[in-house]
């Protein structure tokens, strides 16, 4: 194959591998724009869950801090009456009289709310002294953990009880402050004790977690002192043994995710363990709540963004094939405009591009530019006889004659006009010239197409052919013109004929 003809195929492969290539690289280009597109959305909706995440961090913070900062400051007042109490039982004066013992004692420390009674005990349990009454009533309360603790370990201070029902108040649920009273000689005297009224469940309520939210204040032993959403038979409950209270004391504040033992929902959980009372605090939003809003944020710029990829794509397939029809379409028309639609071989208006083409290059490389004129005997009387439609037919044979028998790729054939065709030979000498005439002149003959107006009674052409090496200042006309002549030599010499110039 020589360089023009390789230059001409593969500029028909780009062509075809564009007019393939380029609607798909719509579709595939406007995909990847969709998925981008969607990649960021997706990044954007995962850190908006991030941040929703985080607020719910700092605002579980927050929340704990207010309640910390209360219950300690509560307790820290609370303990102040104990104190007093111990060491107004040091003053002999007080001691000694009955009326003015209870108003010293017992100040206005005892009027604050949620304060239940303030009671002294013996070392044997039995209340000596009462904070209600100037005449103390009858109890003994040995038994109890916080009376026991303080007998049995002189260091503890002040002791913050499990959640129990105080038996002098008709069984109200509280939670008592003790401290260790001690003779002289350091041996257990008693304790003085000061019931406080259950008070956290107000606190907690008064704090906004959400639907699904909780709030926990713990005793260091595992033992639920007071839980939000409240229910009375959650108070006084051991979850020592949950994963989550298992976290609590890993560390002195943190947050985590966990599945709740006692209801089952997945919260964010965050805990302190507060540093001067012996208690846990957690509060904890569910992650249905934190993510509430987010998912509906979510869902309706997930949907709009899927939507609006989707249509994309949608368009870009339209568009794609609507550029695939007019590539075709133009394939089409450029194809007409160089083909002939009878014959389906090249028309005249290309043929002269093609002479062109191969004379200069013929004059280039200095080889032989053959070019062989075809001519199909008598066709008038042939129209005449059989008809118009009989006629293009026929013109239709031959071409496929034609063409059929020129075998390289540079070999190029083109309706001249009428019933005229031209066969171009680029790199031919004369002798294959005249062969490759005589094949197809002996082809068309063969194919026995009755012609009543023939001296053969069938179909025959007549052909000319001209071979030349094209000299500086010659043109393609010096062939054709050639060609020609011999043309008219052959039908000069009987039709059916070849005849080289």
């Amino acid at each position: 194959m020589k360089k023009e003809d390789r230059k001409r195929f593969w500029r028909t492969v780009r062509f075809k591998r564009y007019a393939l290539s380029a609607p798909h690289a719509i579709v595939l280009g406007a995909t990847i724009i969709v998925l981008l597109m969607i990649g960021l959305c997706a990044t954007v909706l995962y850190q908006s869950r991030q941040d929703a995440l985080d607020r719910a961090r700092e605002t579980s913070r927050n929340l704990g801090l207010i309640a910390e900062r209360d219950i300690e400051r509560n307790f820290e007042l609370y303990d102040l009456s104990p104190q007093a109490v111990m060491q107004g039982l040091q003053r002999p004066d007080v001691m000694a009289s009955p009326a003015l013992r209870r108003g010293v004692l017992f100040d206005h420390a005892m009027t604050a709310q949620f304060l239940g009674s303030m009671l002294v005990m013996d070392a044997e349990g039995h209340v000596v002294l009462d904070s209600a009454n100037d005449v103390p009533r009858h109890g003994n309360f040995a038994d109890r953990r916080y009376f026991t603790i303080h007998r049995d370990h002189p260091d503890v201070g002040l002791y913050t009880s499990d959640p129990y029902e105080f038996r002098l108040r008709a069984g109200t649920p509280s939670i008592a402050l003790s401290r260790r009273l001690s003779h002289p000689d350091g041996s257990f005297a008693g304790i003085v004790l000061i019931a406080i009224n259950l008070y956290f469940h107000e606190l907690f309520a008064g704090l906004r977690l959400g639907p699904h939210g909780s709030m926990s204040l713990i005793g260091k032993d595992g033992i639920m002192i007071m839980r939000q959403p409240y229910d009375v038979h959650m108070i006084g409950r051991d979850i020592s043994r949950a994963a989550t209270f298992q976290r609590f004391r890993s560390a002195p504040e943190g947050t985590f995710s966990e599945t709740a033992s006692i209801d089952g929902v997945r919260r964010l959980y965050y805990f302190k363990n507060l540093p001067h009372v012996p208690l846990v605090l957690m509060v904890a939003e569910a992650e249905q709540d934190i993510y509430a809003a987010w998912r509906v944020r979510a869902l309706t710029i997930g949907s709009l963004t899927a939507a609006l990829g989707v249509g994309f794509v949608v368009l870009s397939v339209l568009l794609g094939a609507q550029l695939r029809r007019r590539m075709r379409a133009e394939s089409e028309l450029q194809m007409l405009a160089k083909t002939d639609g009878l014959t389906g071989l090249n028309n005249r208006r290309t043929l002269g591009e093609i002479l062109e083409r191969e004379w200069r290059r013929a004059r280039r490389t200095r080889t032989t530019l053959s070019l062989l004129f075809v001519d199909i005997d008598r066709f008038k009387a042939y129209n005449d006889t059989y008809g118009h439609q009989a006629g293009d037919d026929a013109l239709a044979a031959v071409a496929r004659c034609i063409s059929g028998n020129i075998r390289r790729p540079a070999d190029t054939a083109a309706r001249y006009g009428g019933e005229e065709f031209v066969v171009v030979l680029p790199d031919t000498p004369p002798a294959g010239a005249v062969q490759i005439a005589e094949t197809i002149r002996t082809a068309i003959s063969e194919l026995a197409t009755d012609h009543a107006g023939s001296e053969y009674g069938r179909v025959t052409v007549s052909i000319g052919t001209a071979s030349c090496v094209p000299e500086q200042q010659g043109d393609v006309s010096t062939v054709i013109r050639a060609a020609d002549e011999a043309l008219y030599s052959a039908k000069a010499a009987g039709r059916n004929k070849v005849a080289a110039s």
